[in-house]
């Protein structure tokens, strides 16, 4: 089988590129055998994950011990582990991974160093300050060719100030420690990736973090077809050879082998040098394992993919879910506009080759997103395609101009990634540049107007609540039951600020007919809002509120102004006069009131998400209240029937 480096949306023709694709190795026939008849006879399911359980479900079935430490956006990672190992639940060895929490993140790496050098396999889960804390640990675990995966949840570093929120500075501070880098731009590939990431690092002895954004993939809810445990027990069936391999390795008083030594300049060099190999066979490596991954999900991966026109005049290079916005442009563009993207997939180390592979010889303009900021020439990925490009002899013939995007997960949408192509194609293009926010200290940000992209047929809903109401917790709630109980595509985000209990969420629904690609917030085209606390109607302006609201869209709001008098006195000017404006069926309900009539106290989660079934019509009203009900009788069952009976006769009271 030949298959190359060659993606595109459009296969029109044949492209051509500025170096020849680089083929696709034969798989071995036993292996692509096998793999194949797991695929057969053990089907995927459709369900609902988050990118935390994505990478979960893979990292867990190949862990023997596993060294946790909580930071945010990772925790989820550590917690589910904690819990399935305390339930009994075994991996695709037969066995319960050892679960240890550690008095650090330090700890955590040392530990897993440790496991690993006495031939178990281990694993932990970070981010952030939690992996600069790691670095000490993973230039041991590299230098020593220790296979190994840390999946991590990329989240800004603490400089000038700290954030919780995602970008890619942890992650490009622990790039030249040696061990590979591979990025997963979706839920879906958050689960693909990982098994990709721990197949190869047992083919190259080079060990991986595998890494996608924080918050942004970590917590989104998408539908996604999920490997079982069944298909990886086949895969540690395959790897045997390479696991034994490893721990014949480990450190054993039977056959005692020197480790950690102290060396001076007459051999150091030399022995750093002779590792070469083992990275240079990292890409190969990778791209064997994502040939398993497709041969298990018909699902394919390489390096570097490209996505668009194979003709295209100006490209965009990015990594992480910011490919998903591209994606979801470039398809409204249609396939006539000469524009593309390169998703990076391995960032470490760095093949120039199959990078070139991917950037048509048609291609005169580049621009470099980096989800993270440097002082210097530029960002590490520009710098990446500017060493790339100079190697190249067409590579004098292209502009490359770098930007910066999403710092702390600030929201990157369809109309900023258009503002990035309409600034590329100027005869003098900014640079550098900087999307998404208002720069007026340096000058350097671009403007841009928001887009309506999302697929056909997409339903969209906005949901602002109250931290700790339950608000976000019920939208999950419903996100699942209809990715579970319909053929809808299903995306669920939920925007929080950092004080989390007490703050506001705003919980971003997406249904729809088509896969649904874009992540990020929803800007325009939203057919429900509600606002569950009626405070916000004098704490943020009006178009923040219902900017997104199309016309004729759902208004529903949460106060005790029942009557058309008290509305009139207590709904600011602006939110009346956009609602007569749009043309919007505005709804209020008195949830609190029927949370007190329910015994609830204040919470009004479950009033509210009744208030969406019966309005939204995502799914029949009746049919989605009933499961609605069944759900909450599983959720609340181990609080006792009172609790039961009483978010029962709050859903019954709603309408």
């Amino acid at each position: 089988m030949l298959s190359s480096v060659l993606k595109s949306v459009w296969n029109t023709k044949q492209g051509k590129w500025l170096v020849e694709p680089v083929a696709m190795k034969d798989l071995d026939v036993g292996i692509a055998a096998a793999l194949e008849k797991a695929a057969s006879e053990h089907k995927m399911v459709k369900d609902p994950y988050d990118g935390c359980l994505a990478a979960l479900t893979v990292a867990y079935q190949f862990a023997e011990t596993v060294f946790i430490f909580p930071i945010t956006p990772t925790t989820p990672l550590g917690e589910g582990a904690d819990q399935w190992a305390a339930a009994g639940k075994v991996n695709a060895f037969g066995v319960v991974p050892k679960v240890q929490q550690m008095q650090s993140e330090g700890g955590a790496a040392a530990s897993v160093h440790g496991s690993l050098v006495v031939g178990a396999l281990s694993t932990t889960f970070t981010a952030s300050q939690g992996l600069l804390l790691m670095i000490p640990n993973l230039y041991k675990i590299a230098g020593e060719l220790l296979p190994c995966v840390i999946h991590v949840a990329a989240r800004s570093l603490a400089g000038q100030a700290l954030s919780i929120f995602g970008d890619h500075s942890d992650i490009m501070a622990v790039r030249q420690t040696g061990v590979a880098l591979l990025s997963s731009h979706s839920v879906q590939e958050s689960l693909d990736l990982a098994l990709a990431s721990h197949i190869a690092t047992h083919l190259c002895s080079v060990p991986f973090i595998h890494f996608f954004d924080g918050f942004r993939t970590s917590h989104e809810i998408s539908k996604i077809e999920a490997l079982t445990e069944e298909h990886m027990k086949v895969v540690v069936e395959l790897l045997a050879d390479d696991i034994d391999a490893f721990r014949r390795k480990a450190l054993n008083p039977n056959h005692p082998s020197l480790r950690g030594t102290a060396q001076s300049g007459d051999i150091y060099f030399q022995n750093l040098e002779a590792a070469n190999k083992f990275h240079m066979a990292v890409p190969d490596a990778v791209r064997t394992a994502m040939q398993w991954v497709e041969k298990l999900t018909g699902r394919s991966y390489d390096l570097f993919e490209y996505y668009g026109n194979q003709e295209a005049t100006d490209i965009v290079v990015v990594m992480g879910s910011g490919a998903t916005v591209l994606e979801e442009l470039i398809d409204h563009y249609g396939p006539e506009k000469k524009v593309g993207m390169v998703k990076i997939h391995l960032f470490r180390p760095w093949s120039a080759r199959h990078f070139l592979a991917c950037v048509p010889s048609t291609v005169r303009r580049i621009a470099v997103l980096d989800r993270c900021k440097e002082t210097g020439l530029g960002e590490p990925l520009f710098m990446d395609v500017c060493a790339t490009l100079q190697a190249c002899q067409m590579g004098n013939n292209i502009r490359v101009i770098g930007g910066r995007y999403g710092l702390a997960s600030k929201d990157f949408t369809t109309g900023q990634a258009h503002a990035v192509f309409e600034n590329l194609a100027k005869e003098d293009p900014q640079h550098p540049f900087t999307v998404g926010i208002k720069d007026d200290v340096t000058h350097l940000s671009l403007d841009y107007t928001e887009l309506d992209t999302v697929a056909e047929g997409t339903m969209q809903s906005l949901l602002f609540g109250f931290g700790s109401d339950g608000t976000v917790g019920a939208n999950k709630n419903a996100i699942k039951l209809i990715a579970k109980q319909t053929d809808l595509y299903a995306q669920g985000y939920f925007a929080y600020d950092a004080l989390k209990a007490g703050g506001i969420t705003c919980s971003n629904l997406r249904f729809g007919p088509k896969p649904i690609k874009g992540s990020y917030e929803i800007m325009t085209g939203c057919a429900y809002v509600a606002i569950h606390k009626k405070e916000y109607l004098r704490a943020f302006p009006v178009d923040i509120m219902l900017g997104a609201l199309q016309d004729g869209g759902i208004f529903v709001l949460n106060s005790p102004w029942t009557d058309a008098e008290s509305l009139r006195e207590n709904m600011p000017l602006a939110f009346r006069q956009r609602i007569v404006q749009g043309g919007f069926k505005f709804y209020n309900i008195d949830a609190g009131e029927v949370a007190r009539r329910a015994g609830m106290g204040r919470l009004i989660n479950n009033i509210m998400q009744t208030v969406f079934w019966h309005l939204s019509k995502v799914m029949d009203a009746s049919t989605a209240i009933s499961l609605f009900k069944k759900e909450m009788e599983k959720t609340y069952r181990a609080k006792g029937p009172e609790v039961v009976r009483k978010n029962l006769d709050a859903v019954d009271m709603a309408l």
